[in-house]
């Protein structure tokens, strides 16, 4: 999640052409597009299954306290705040609510660079995190214990997204406490290449889903969902969440998106270093201010960042559908997304491979993959074969765009080739022996 930087002075929002333009200007020529990895994963000390507090010896302060003498400028809320985040160059580590740990990777041309980068990252962690008795878990959802058994991390905006997303969904705490993901974050040229991408991305969604679905345990028993956390995300907050109708009808744009995002609540508006939560839209906001104060273009970069899609514009396009996975695994998500969205040929391919679907019968598939993964179906088309042939089809792009990532995709092509996604190797691991502590060994990156 973002940081929350210092706000500065900001220009008070006069106009909707404004937030277009924001848009708009993260317009780039081919030529300069890049991508970004994010690769969240859980913190447990080793040999227990128990969560892990910021505080303490053990704690994750102490981990980030560890780390911040390899090259990194410790972030603090204030100065005498606790340290939330570590920054080298683009590159930066930080803290979701329970103390999942986050890379934000630099913006990169190619995904050997973006997984050499999160290879590197996981190395200087994993030493750190075993000198203090901790290790990392790669798994979409907490196996066991429930959000009442959780530590939350010292962040202003957590205490205030903690207090308002309930209000709007159940199981919005075990989002910020429970759920580990990966993202990969892409650029595009126009507007045209920006709807052309973010629809292509939604339609083929279930199938990436289906593909990383590795989160099946929820309080250590099975949830009938391979991917749990992807089910969470339905009752955190339904007009910030799930899948534009826009994406499917033909309508997406920027203007479709921004007037989605207007007619989403605020979670907070940053105000003399508080966090305040009025009970308005954006959209209201714009109209009426707040306490004599009017919206501004910081307060909008704010609530863009609160809106959690299954695709995501802010400068960059974001994809957001994976489970935390192996780092092997991690590493083929960009490889994947490049290899589709960046060679128009594999584009072309990618949007033939589905039938189009209403926004309905495309929520029905999107909850097959999550419940069933690879072993579901889309009527009589078995998904582990689409999601096979969208993987092909990434390679072939990657062949006559790069070459050299396209090896990246391989452990892809083995689960789709398998039939079972990695939630079917926590089951199997689960069924033979339930104790925590033996399966989050299994896990262990």
């Amino acid at each position: 999640m973002s940081l929350d930087l210092q706000q500065t002075a900001s220009e008070p929002i006069t106009s909707d052409e404004m937030l277009l333009a924001g848009f708009r200007s993260g317009e780039k020529p081919r030529s300069k597009h890049l991508l970004g990895l994010e690769h969240e994963k859980f913190v447990f000390p080793i040999q227990a299954a128990r969560p892990v507090p910021y505080e303490g010896a053990s704690g994750i302060g102490a981990l980030l306290e560890r780390l911040a003498p390899a090259g990194y400028t410790p972030f603090r809320e204030t100065p005498d705040s606790p340290i939330i985040a570590l920054q080298k160059g683009m590159l930066t580590i930080s803290l979701e609510p329970g103390g999942q740990l986050e890379l934000s990777g630099s913006p990169l041309r190619t995904a050997r660079e973006a997984h050499a980068e999160n290879q590197a990252h996981l190395a200087e962690v994993k030493s750190a995190a075993e000198a203090l008795g901790l290790r990392l878990v790669a798994l979409g959802y907490r196996p066991f214990g429930t959000t009442a058994d959780m530590p939350w991390m010292p962040k202003s905006r957590y205490t205030a997204m903690r207090q308002t997303l309930p209000e709007r969904g159940r199981l919005a705490h075990n989002m910020m406490l429970m759920t580990s993901t990966g993202q990969v974050s892409l650029d595009w040229e126009d507007e045209a290449d920006c709807v052309r991408k973010t629809v292509l991305v939604a339609r083929l969604a279930p199938l990436m889903v289906a593909l990383y679905a590795n989160s099946p345990l929820v309080d250590g028993k099975p949830s009938g969902y391979l991917s749990f956390r992807n089910r969470v995300w339905d009752e955190v907050d339904p007009t910030r969440c799930g899948y534009l109708r826009s994406f499917f009808d033909g309508s997406f744009s920027y203007r479709a998106y921004l007037d989605w995002a207007l007619d989403a609540p605020i979670l907070f508006l940053r105000r003399r270093g508080e966090y305040l939560r009025p009970k308005m839209t954006f959209r209201q906001f714009i109209q009426q201010g707040f306490e004599g104060s009017p919206a501004d273009m910081s307060d909008w970069t704010d609530h863009l960042s609160t809106l959690f899609p299954e695709v995501r514009l802010k400068k960059v396009l974001e994809v957001r559908g994976a489970d935390c996975a192996s780092a092997a695994m991690t590493g083929a998500l960009p490889a994947l997304w490049r290899g589709l969205l960046y060679d128009r040929g594999a584009m072309e391919e990618g949007e033939r491979l589905l039938p189009k679907l209403s926004h309905e019968e495309h929520l029905a598939f999107h909850d097959t993959a999550r419940r069933q993964g690879l072993a579901g179906k889309l009527g009589n088309h078995e998904l582990h074969r689409l999601a096979g042939e969208m993987v092909a089809i990434a390679r072939r792009g990657l062949e006559r765009l790069d070459r050299e990532d396209a090896p990246l995709l391989e452990p892809l092509a083995e689960v789709a080739a398998s039939g079972r996604s990695p939630g079917q190797r926590v089951l199997d691991a689960w069924e033979k022996d339930p104790r925590p502590e033996a399966l989050l060994g299994h896990f262990t990156l």
